[in-house]
């Protein structure tokens, strides 16, 4: 049997904590244990001994309030997540809350057993994946100080070394810039990864939170829509998710070329067919397969990958009722695959940083997404050999053009 949850109320009043007891007792499975405090300083104490999982905090405090309770807990470095309880509802202090570290609040009084163990239970999973981004942060810290020794060990060489002093200022220079870069690139993916989890996570939390609200058959269609926000707020979580591993797997030298042979006509239409679930309304992709040949040899999942990756793009950067062209040309040995949408196209000034890692186009900034799509199509059109160009016009659209060479059966 799992172990139950520690559960500790901090609330002046002990009709409130008689309340929520019964309120938890009435959880299916009565997997919480739940303690209870009236004082302010007793409940910093115990949450700086890490002695329960979550904590339901009352807004009033005696001479304090909660919300300083819990301004005061992550402060001093408290993970654990926090649910505010209030009086009424209101937004200001709903998002008061929010801004010094809860994770929910609940109005005492109108929330019952259900709306108790759905909010501690998914502040405790939101609260598991901010940790989770906390760790990435700190494996990248840890390679920047390995970088930081690698670049004392280079200098060292260097003053052993018979070159000359312009050769090892430029060995130093190059060392440097590359410090910074991966300097950027933690910032940005810290910056990112925060902001993107975040949002689809909310989106879960507050939807799954209406969810209990409709119960009739009348409100079936207000209860899907809030299930269709899930689904595609978990979506985007697999896709941020994959992108990250991605390209964490490229930078570590973990993606190999493993050409296998088949039709290629086929495997297309079943890539655009898995695809066709993901597009807007009203969008569809028209695929045209031409050229004297149909059997290729390449690395399947890789070349998969990068049709999905081009045409989610599309989709993603084009409006409802649009259309993505997907053309693939087999000709002697030689495969061209072009992907053109009718989206907001790319402007001139971000042409140049289309393939850095995290970087986003200035009119894309109110779409979701992480900078690591394009990097990715780029780094595996390398792996297999190939070459990777693109036209774009803004308000117009965009193609992106592949050609691989030396890939098709003898």
């Amino acid at each position: 049997m799992p172990d139950k949850i520690k559960v500790l109320l901090v609330d002046d009043d002990e009709d409130d904590y008689i309340i929520t007891r019964d309120i938890m007792d009435d959880i299916p499975g009565r997997l919480y244990q739940l303690a209870w405090t009236s004082s302010f300083d007793e409940a910093l104490e115990l949450i700086r001994q890490e002695k329960y999982d979550v904590y339901l905090v009352d807004f009033f405090l005696g001479a304090h309030n909660g919300l300083e309770l819990i301004e005061k807990a992550v402060e001093e470095g408290s993970k654990a997540p926090f649910i505010l309880l209030t009086g009424q509802s209101d937004r200001e202090t709903d998002e008061r809350a929010m801004r010094v570290g809860a994770m929910d609040c609940l109005v005492k009084g109108t929330f019952n057993p259900f709306d108790l163990e759905r909010s501690i239970r998914y502040s405790l999973e939101h609260a598991k994946s901010l940790a989770e981004i906390q760790k990435l942060n700190e494996e990248l810290e840890q390679r920047v100080e390995e970088r930081t020794q690698e670049l004392a060990e280079a200098i060292k060489e260097l003053e052993y070394t018979n070159r000359s002093l312009e050769e090892a200022q430029h060995e130093i220079q190059k060392a440097l810039q590359k410090e910074r870069e991966l300097n950027e690139l933690k910032s940005r993916f810290v910056t990112i990864a925060s902001h993107e989890f975040r949002t689809p996570l909310s989106t879960v939390l507050s939807s799954a939170s209406l969810l209990s609200k409709y119960k009739t058959e009348q409100e079936d269609e207000k209860r899907q829509k809030h299930v269709d926000r899930i689904k595609s707020a978990v979506s985007n979580l697999t896709t941020i998710l994959n992108d990250f591993l991605s390209i964490s797997r490229i930078e570590e030298g973990r993606i190999y070329n493993v050409p296998s042979t088949f039709h290629l006509e086929p495997f297309t239409l079943e890539t655009v067919e898995e695809m066709n679930g993901y597009l807007k309304k009203g969008q569809h992709i028209a695929y045209h397969h031409s050229g004297s040949k149909d059997t290729v040899t390449i690395d399947k999942q890789l070349l998969k990958n990068i049709f999905l990756n081009l045409l989610s793009n599309g989709s993603k950067y084009s409006a409802e009722g649009k259309t993505v062209f997907l053309e693939t040309t087999l000709n002697d040995d030689t495969l061209t695959v072009k992907v053109r949408d009718e989206g907001i196209g790319i402007p001139k000034a971000d042409q140049a940083h289309l393939f850095t890692p995290f970087f986003r186009a200035q009119n894309v900034t109110n779409i979701q997404g992480t900078g690591l799509g394009l990097n990715i199509v780029k780094k595996y059109v390398e792996i297999l050999s190939g070459t990777l160009t693109y036209e774009s016009e803004l308000d117009k659209g965009t193609t992106f053009t592949i050609t691989f060479p030396n890939i098709a059966e003898a």
